[in-house]
């Protein structure tokens, strides 16, 4: 297998339409899905592919399935109809079954959302079953890596490492608890597996229903930490509970289990700001 280094930065722009917006400025569930895009096309590019099919030593299809995805400096409500706006996209391996990615977006100039992602080579185990997903075994040389990225790579890596570490703390008695059985036609990918960015919006139904809120705030930053999938059919429930985050700000932590075994799928960590509060931009 061939690697090739991913031209710095690769350039993406758009218009903001239906498609990109949401009642708050840009959409955070479509710029999840394009920034995922863009990841997957990146380790194409990388391995010398002309789509993302990628393979194991076996000759198994395998697929990029995130394990980290973080978002910082949120100022997505400033994205209006018709506004043009870029994405910026770095990636490169991080070992051999693991990839990750940053991305910039901009809008006149200013940088609106940073995202990181962290993806793994995975397959299942067992024909047909999401809960049988395993990581894979891929063949191929040493990763081509680029010097300018490394030390935010090992970082993302490490940041992982410490979260799985941490374990997921049980959900307080007082935690706000929802169920929600994701919809086939809209909640899974091609690949039959709960798309990565249907977690995000099942914690937004359950900050929406379970804290009553009565203007949608704005975020300024999320964490989305993946353990595991789901088989289509099955529930998940959300556990999500307020936290003590910087003053002014909606802070809460989310459990997100299956509905099946209650096995924890993830843990997402979000901050937002209310909507009546003004960001102060730089001039």
């Amino acid at each position: 297998m061939s690697t090739h280094l991913l031209p710095t930065p690769l350039v993406g722009r758009y218009t903001a339409g239906m498609p990109q917006l949401c009642c708050s400025g840009l959409s955070e569930n479509w710029l999840l899905k394009e920034c995922g895009h863009r990841h997957w096309l990146a380790i194409a590019h990388s391995q010398g592919l002309a789509q993302p099919e990628f393979r194991d030593a076996q000759g198994h299809k395998v697929y990029a399935a995130f394990s980290l995805v973080r978002i910082q400096q949120a100022q997505l409500e400033r994205v209006e109809e018709h506004d043009t706006f870029s994405i910026s996209t770095q990636c490169q391996p991080a070992g051999r079954t693991q990839h990750y990615s940053q991305h910039a977006v901009e809008l006149h100039g200013q940088c609106i959302a940073r995202v990181e992602m962290l993806s793994v080579f995975v397959r299942r185990a067992q024909a047909g079953s999401n809960r049988s997903i395993v990581r894979a075994v891929m063949a191929g040389p040493s990763a081509v890596t680029q010097p300018g990225l490394a030390a935010a790579t090992e970082a993302f890596v490490q940041r992982g490492r410490t979260r799985r570490a941490a374990a997921h703390t049980p959900a307080a008695a007082d935690a706000d608890t929802s169920v929600y059985t994701p919809c086939p036609y809209n909640d899974f990918n091609g690949a039959d597996l709960l798309y990565f960015s249907s977690f995000q919006s099942m914690v937004d139904r359950a900050e929406w229903a379970g804290l009553h809120s009565t203007r949608p705030a704005r975020l300024r930053e999320r964490e989305l930490v993946f353990y595991g999938n789901l088989d289509i059919g099955d529930c998940v429930h959300t556990q999500l509970q307020r936290d003590a985050g910087p003053e002014g700000l909606l802070a809460h932590h989310s459990l997100l289990r299956r509905g099946s075994d209650g096995v924890c799928i993830a843990e997402i960590f979000t901050r937002k700001q209310p909507a009546q509060q003004k960001l102060a931009l730089a001039a």
